[in-house]
């Protein structure tokens, strides 16, 4: 039987009288990849920032490592975050830092009594990964958009987690540097057998990284599947506008 590393049931979560998510049922296989999709506001990264217990939900459960994440104590949470890779739509990186410092940063505040030789290494491998080993020097204002963010992908692996979560991983980003990190991504999945949760409103993304997809209509899911079969099958015409508005615009 396939290892569930996530679960997600009936997940509500409102602010004020808007009501964001209405009712969301998740499921993350072990070595899988998950695309969400939905417009912008649809509570796509709500259901992240819950699922690292940045937000907590108003009902329902989420299971993250066989841990419920609202019932966790504070070190409690910080150990499951260690295995939690999110890596963020603006990458995140600290300007007034190298790329190798970086990358030291969390090693420095999560891995006590590492040598300079072992930080070394570790950096240089994760930089290794993402193709961008020349860079170690670099500041991050030197770098190019698709530069960053791999940047900002390699400092999340250097942790080595178990489950990475990406925030519109290609946004604001062209057509030849997306394809790029869309190939990213799935080296990323074989090379340190992550689980991932790819959050975007990109198809060409959901279509080259997602294993299943699920798009996220009005607070719920409308269609979850293999990208084909979910827009092949659209019963509902949301789905379908969202994929001709990609694709046939």
């Amino acid at each position: 039987m396939e290892e569930k590393v996530v679960e997600v049931r009936g997940l509500k979560k409102s602010f004020g009288e808007l009501d964001v998510l209405k009712g969301v049922d998740l499921d993350l296989y072990k070595g899988e990849n998950v695309v969400v999709l939905g417009k912008s506001g649809t509570g796509k990264s709500v259901l992240i920032k819950i699922m690292v217990g940045l937000l907590t939900q108003d009902e329902g459960t989420m299971e993250v490592l066989g841990q419920e994440v609202s019932n966790l104590r504070t070190h409690e949470l910080n150990e499951l975050r260690l295995q939690i890779g999110f890596s963020f739509q603006a990458s995140a990186l600290y300007d007034s830092m190298t790329v190798r410092e970086n990358l030291e940063f969390p090693l420095v505040r999560n891995v006590k009594n590492l040598t300079k030789g072992e930080k070394d290494k570790m950096v240089e491998e994760v930089l290794e990964s993402v193709g961008l080993l020349q860079a170690i020097n670099q500041m991050p204002s030197e770098l190019s958009g698709g530069q960053r963010k791999r940047i900002g992908i390699a400092r999340t692996l250097i942790l080595k987690p178990e489950i990475m979560l990406y925030d519109e991983p290609t946004a604001g980003l062209d057509p030849i540097t997306c394809s790029d990190i869309n190939n990213l991504i799935n080296q990323v999945r074989e090379e340190y057998n992550t689980s991932s949760i790819i959050i975007t409103h990109d198809l060409t993304c959901a279509r080259d990284t997602g294993d299943r997809v699920a798009v996220l209509l009005d607070g719920a899911f409308g269609a979850e599947g293999q990208f084909e079969d979910v827009f092949k099958n659209a019963g509902d015409e949301r789905v379908k506008s969202f994929y001709d508005y990609n694709f046939i615009r």
